[in-house]
């Protein structure tokens, strides 16, 4: 498999695409205005303490609180001993520096912790934690043998007795020189970040993650990229200065990029971003797939379509199941879909067909950058998963709710409108003595009750005594009226 990231880059944003084999995977969006804030530290005030939710509120500067967990708090236990109250761990007024682990979504403050972690291209720093840890990635116990060595001698060269480090999955076959490089950059962030602790006043930030197209060079290159295209002269700049002081070795994957089709038109990426935003996605066989993004969870239904297959129905429903499979773990990916996530497949009665769909599902899973864990297809054909959520999915970043149906995605007919119209007239006609009545409504709703409705409108104005006119406003929607006395 080989792999290219593309970096579109505006004064007003940044967005990086993560092309596999010539499809788009992942699209990261990061604009100038609203930045996102996971991995950043602050020196936080707490200003609430929730004994019921074992929590606290922080204010580290931002326009809503953040939350803090009391398992966020208490590290020193072992998994099973249980935590600590958290009136033990905080109150209020105190400073704590803290790092933000989830932007905010939604309604939701941040989410924070105060296990402090600083990365670098092939570590990362650990400062409340003395243990070597080695990325899940790295999957031969020799290689993580050696690396947990080399880093434990590396820690005795540089005279580093506090904190811990995790070996990234970018660790895998480098030497001591870029081991020792990589200490001695966390080494002076860390020092730095010890004098703002003390300086600073709480509510402020003492260190911000990288901007995005840094990340790009520090975090996203794999062994299967080939190549990094920028699209701005000055960035490319920025990015080469960047990687040929902390990781040389990956400065020839760079390239800027100059052509006059815009860079992210190479890959049809404005496209797939177009059609990451709809709620049908097309599979090859003539199947589809429908996601539903709500507050509590996503929903993702599997159909047939136009697929009838060739041998017999179970065979079509099994090949249907599977060709969703990977379009399944490819949205997840391109929208960042995250937190509960139920997968409706298509009953099978055949319990190797569930159990070879839960193996495609759980293998295509493995090259997703977000954790997840998935069940097994129950009978019904659902699978229940989770997917690590740190940032707004990729429809919250680039959509709003319609103003019109507040996010309901459906609106009144313009029938039951005519029909509220006519409740409301006999509702003011109770209340008031009036000599006719003027209803404002949109053009459709107006269409309706001088055509399919006349009738109703003639018995209506029968009963009441009283003559009913119609108008037209034009900057009305379907569901909006008003009745005016006359």
């Amino acid at each position: 498999m080989t792999s290219e990231i593309l970096v579109n880059v505006t004064p007003m944003e940044t967005r990086v695409a993560l092309v596999e084999n010539g499809a788009v995977q992942e699209v990261y969006i990061e604009r100038s205005q609203t930045r996102g804030i996971v991995g950043n530290i602050y020196k936080g005030k707490v200003v609430r303490v929730l004994p019921g939710m074992q929590a606290a509120f922080v204010d580290i500067g931002l326009e809503r609180a953040a939350f803090i967990h009391a398992s966020d708090i208490d590290h020193d236990r072992t998994d099973h001993e249980s935590h600590k109250p958290i009136q033990s761990l905080v109150r209020e007024g105190q400073a704590l520096v803290v790092q933000v682990i989830k932007d905010p979504i939604g309604t939701k403050g941040a989410r924070l912790t105060t296990a402090l972690s600083i990365p670098s291209r092939y570590l990362v720093f650990m400062p409340a934690s003395n243990h070597i840890g080695v990325s899940q990635r790295i999957d031969g116990e020799e290689e993580r043998d050696r690396l947990k060595k080399l880093v434990d001698h590396t820690k005795t060269l540089e005279e580093i007795e506090q904190g811990g480090f995790i070996l990234r999955t970018a660790a895998e076959g480098v030497g001591e020189g870029e081991i020792r490089s990589d200490m001695n950059y966390l080494k002076r962030v860390f020092r730095v970040l010890q004098e703002r602790m003390t300086e600073n006043e709480p509510a402020t930030m003492i260190y911000e993650d990288l901007p995005l197209f840094l990340r790009v060079a520090r975090d996203m290159i794999r062994v299967d990229v080939e190549k990094i295209r920028i699209d701005s002269k000055e960035t490319f700049v920025k990015v080469q200065d960047f990687v040929t002081k902390y990781t040389p070795e990956v400065v020839d994957l760079f390239e800027y990029y100059p052509g006059e089709r815009p860079v992210f038109d190479l890959f049809a990426v404005e496209d797939e971003i177009s059609r990451a935003l709809s709620r049908k996605v097309e599979l090859k066989s003539g199947g589809y797939l429908i996601i539903d993004q709500t507050e509590a969870m996503t929903t993702i239904d599997v159909n047939t379509g136009a697929f009838v297959g060739h041998r017999n129905l179970e065979e079509t429903i099994f090949k249907t199941n599977l060709e969703a499979v990977s379009a399944i773990c490819r949205q997840l990916r391109l929208r960042n879909l995250g937190g509960i996530i139920i997968l409706d497949f298509i009953d099978m009665e055949d319990e190797e067909h569930r159990r070879q769909v839960h193996r495609m599902l759980e293998k295509h899973l493995e090259r997703d950058h977000a954790k997840s864990k998935v069940t097994g297809v129950s009978e019904l054909g659902l699978v229940e998963m989770t997917r690590k959520r740190t940032r707004e999915s990729l429809e919250h970043v680039l959509t709003e709710n319609c103003s019109v149906c507040q996010g309901k995605g459906r609106q009144k007919t313009a029938q039951t409108i005519c029909y509220e119209v006519f409740r409301e007239i006999l509702r003011e006609e109770r209340a008031y003595n009036n000599d006719q009545y003027l209803v404002l409504a949109s053009q459709s709703v107006v269409d309706r009750l001088l055509d399919e409705e006349s009738s109703n409108v003639a018995d209506l104005e029968e009963f009441i005594g009283k003559p009913i006119r119609f108008q037209v406003e034009p900057m009305y929607t379907q569901e909006q009226f008003d009745v005016i006395l006359q």
